[in-house]
């Protein structure tokens, strides 16, 4: 098969740091090209990949101060690849409702995987355009959307051998909590729980340019260094530590969560999660297992005893047999031939290719 996937420009891929879909794209990516697909990945000049690498940027948009209008990259991209669409059988958006428009005046077959959630406002451009392919990363996600058209569920895989297993905690022991330091992702709930338990806390996350006054006003003033610790954005190493020495990774969201990569991330090191019971919390972890899903700030500080008693390898078994990059693959290699089988009318050279899906 000829695949492009198609990543959003602010981060890298894979992510020195914080950015779930980069690492997405990555882990897919790589084993779609090791399964002996033709891949090509349009993503930042700072990329690194076993595709073949397209970009029309030397590096992720983010860190780079010379740009100041990001959209316009975004559009360049988008007229690459429509400039390349005949190249693919398939082409594969992970970058939301900007590439909609255009995609709908592309012959070659596409799908869109849905990382994030639907706005008031992005809900009536899905409508718009639902006849395109569509997949859903939770079955939680779709609730409240528009109608699409939906070719399956793919949960999020990480990299298994990457995250090592902590059968204990770190001693003395604390709490974690993994995320953009953002109102949605509940840094201040989590700041909130140690403080109101006594529990240490180490934050490890990133400050978007929207987040920072946030964190200036709300959460810089309550880092005291020893109590609540603030660790900036870790790269993987110093992220696994962090997750996999805690007693309980904290993910007490006030959004509804269409994924939450942090939880698998921190189930594959052995460390189980009190997480906010909204979108694909309960979905993902398996309460009393592998977290206590709670319905408020003062559950989740009740729940801590209970989380310290979970089997800490019951919490990677359940990554290792859902939430793998195998069964990520499988499930998208499953998804493109549906979406390719709707256009064997048009273009009935596709036969020959589904074969190698089959």
């Amino acid at each position: 098969m000829r695949i492009a996937q198609v990543s959003p420009l602010a981060e890298r891929v894979p992510p020195p740091g914080y950015g779930g879909i980069e690492l997405v794209v990555s882990h897919l990516t790589d084993e779609l090209v090791r399964r002996g697909h033709d891949v090509t990945l349009f993503a930042s000049g700072d990329s690194h990949t076993l595709a073949k690498l397209e970009s029309v940027v030397p590096r992720a948009l983010r860190l780079d101060p010379t740009v100041k209008e990001p959209a316009v990259y975004d559009m360049l991209q988008l007229n690459r690849i429509y400039e390349m669409a005949s190249q693919f059988d398939i082409i594969h958006f992970h970058n939301g409702y900007t590439a909609l428009p255009l995609a709908e005046l592309m012959k070659t077959s596409v799908v869109h995987t849905l990382h994030g959630n639907f706005s008031a406002d992005s809900r009536k451009l899905y409508q718009k355009y639902g006849n395109q392919g569509y997949i859903s990363i939770t079955h939680a996600q779709r609730e409240g959307g528009p109608e699409l058209n939906y070719l399956d569920t793919v949960y999020n895989g990480i990299d298994i051998e990457a995250y090592p297993f902590f059968p204990k905690p770190q001693d003395p022991p604390y709490l974690a909590f993994l995320g953009r330091i953002s109102p949605e992702k509940g840094i201040h709930h989590a700041i909130a729980i140690a403080k109101a338990t006594g529990w240490h806390l180490k934050i490890a996350g990133k400050v978007d340019s929207v987040d920072q006054k946030f964190y200036e006003n709300e959460i810089k003033p309550q880092i005291d260094g020893v109590q609540i610790q603030y660790l900036g954005e870790t790269n993987h190493q110093q992220k696994v530590d962090v997750i996999g020495n805690a007693v309980a990774t904290l993910f007490p969201i006030t959004w509804r969560e269409p994924f939450g990569l942090v939880m698998i991330e921190s189930m594959c090191t052995g460390t189980p999660l009190i997480a906010m019971n909204l979108g694909s919390v309960p979905e993902v972890i398996a309460h009393g297992k592998t977290g206590i899903v709670c319905n408020s700030i003062e559950e989740m500080i009740a729940a801590i005893p209970a989380a310290m008693k979970l089997d800490r390898q019951a919490c990677r078994d359940r990554v290792v047999s859902q939430f793998s990059i195998a069964t990520m693959v499988d499930g998208y290699e499953a998804a493109y031939r549906l979406a390719l089988s709707k256009t064997i009318h048009q273009n009935g050279h596709l036969k020959d290719k589904l074969t190698v899906l089959a």
